[in-house]
């Protein structure tokens, strides 16, 4: 059986740094809502033809947010749904206009340990390349924490099962009256 389906006055995109669960939670949020989910780095890889890695590898990281922005911006144009951004897509001026113009900004966010844990799980992240993944994720941390900030709603991904997580945003969400039964 699937989940009652519910109206979102617009997207809701969550973004954080990798690893805390903006696409698990994110598929989660989007079953108990009955709406569609996408995932930007998915919608990415899918118009370029090669993995984010690659892309990161053959065009650097500039090229890559170029084209990540122009995927999110025609993923705003659909109705509204459930968009895991990248870690950095928020970090772009530009992107981050258009997710604040358009969608709801839900900041994932979890402790440092949790996210070593996590992203040690797979190789497939480019800033991760042959790196510490601890001194990664503290430096991006501290640069990207400050910027996340300005997102529209809070939620701790942590030490907590993904439904805790989904319910809680459901429950900010129906606070800013941004999401009604159908």
């Amino acid at each position: 059986m699937s989940p009652p389906r519910a109206s979102l006055r617009r997207t809701v995109a969550l973004v954080g740094l990798m690893g805390v669960g903006k696409t698990s939670v994110g598929r989660r949020l989007a079953y108990a809502l009955g709406l569609p989910f996408r995932d930007a780095d998915e919608e990415i890889e899918a118009a370029a033809g090669r993995t984010v890695s690659e892309i990161f590898t053959e065009y650097g990281e500039a090229k890559f947010r170029e084209g990540e922005r122009r995927v999110i911006a025609r993923l705003l144009d659909e109705p509204p749904h459930i968009l895991a951004t990248g870690g950095g897509a928020f970090m772009n001026t530009e992107t981050r206009a258009l997710l604040a113009e358009r969608a709801t900004t839900v900041w994932l966010k979890a402790e440092i340990e949790t996210l070593v844990r996590r992203v040690s799980r797979k190789d497939t992240r480019p800033l991760l390349k042959d790196r510490d993944p601890r001194i990664v994720l503290e430096a991006l941390a501290a640069e990207r924490h400050p910027v996340y900030a300005l997102a529209d709603i809070h939620v701790d991904s942590g030490e907590v099962p993904h439904q805790h997580t989904v319910d809680a945003i459901i429950a900010a969400l129906q606070d800013r009256e941004e999401i009604t039964p159908s």
